[in-house]
């Protein structure tokens, strides 16, 4: 019999395959990393008018940034950050060489706007404090409101309630009245005619008693709502114009007002870069005749 080679288990079989294929894996990934630092090292350093352009270009960008929303100060850091990250590029070229004036015209605009940011971030924290102000000030207006008109409520179901009685009492009175002119003019006998006087009497006077009740009813139900008012006008007008100077706050706090500074400081940057740039120039013209 001949030698028959034993068959590969199916386990080691794809044991292998994945071995292979690591290894091919490691293969690929080893030469995209020798490609990439070929890459990095071929990578040509800009110029110096290429990075002179993106600079001032960068610096313009910065200047002209927009913060989408309050609270603005939050973008501050961030800014600054990439303003100075633009400069330290310029800053580090190798064919660019700083002078001494260019670090004092950039540390002092750097300065300014740093200073003028803080204030920013200052008042904006109180501003944030005068909002949280606003809306106590909104509840205590809705409180003012509510009580009013509940009181007031319950002033006028009062005053209905006591006019309905004393109309009730006056409707009976009259129609008592009634009862007794018409015993005067004889439907009615039995009674004597000083009775039935001193009856119509008697009637008349209280139902100018009730009626003059209710009219004091009124009145002074309506002088009640009268001080009522007098009194809700008195609570809530200071605190509706603390909310109206409130949302004159808000307002300035959607605006960002940084904008602005931000510019001429990113404008100055611009100016002692091209000035700087100028004076090398000049130097190197100097230097070659």
């Amino acid at each position: 019999m001949g030698y028959q080679p034993h068959a590969k288990s199916p386990r080691r079989a794809i044991h292998e395959y994945r071995k292979a294929l690591r290894e091919k894996g490691k293969d690929k990934k080893s030469i995209r990393k020798r490609v990439g630092r070929i890459s990095r090292e071929r990578k040509p350093t800009s110029t110096e008018k290429e990075v002179s352009e993106r600079t001032l270009k960068r610096l313009h960008t910065l200047g002209n940034q927009k913060f989408g929303s309050s609270l603005f100060s939050q973008h501050f850091e961030r800014w600054i950050t990439d303003v100075n990250f633009v400069l330290s590029e310029f800053e580090s070229h190798p064919n660019i060489s700083v002078d001494g004036q260019f670090v004092k015209e950039r540390s002092q605009t750097l300065s300014i706007i740093l200073q003028q940011l803080e204030d920013r971030r200052h008042k904006e924290a109180a501003l944030e404090q005068e909002i949280r102000n606003l809306s106590d000030s909104r509840k205590s207006l809705e409180q003012i409101d509510t009580e009013y008109v509940t009181m007031i409520r319950a002033i006028k179901t009062l005053k209905n309630r006591e006019i309905k009685r004393l109309y009730r009492i006056i409707d009976s009175l009259k129609k008592e009245q009634e009862k007794v002119i018409q015993m005067k003019t004889g439907f009615f006998k039995g009674i004597s005619r000083k009775d039935r006087e001193q009856k119509e009497i008697a009637i008349a006077q209280e139902l100018d008693a009730k009626q003059r009740e209710l009219e004091l009813v009124v009145l002074d139900f309506n002088a009640r709502q009268r001080k009522l008012r007098e009194e809700y006008e008195i609570k809530r007008e200071p605190v509706s114009e603390q909310t109206k100077k409130f949302k004159k706050l808000f307002q300035n706090l959607e605006t960002d007002d940084s904008l602005e500074e931000r510019w001429f400081a990113c404008e100055a940057l611009v100016d002692s870069v091209i000035t700087f740039l100028q004076r090398k120039a000049t130097q190197s013209s100097l230097e070659s005749d």
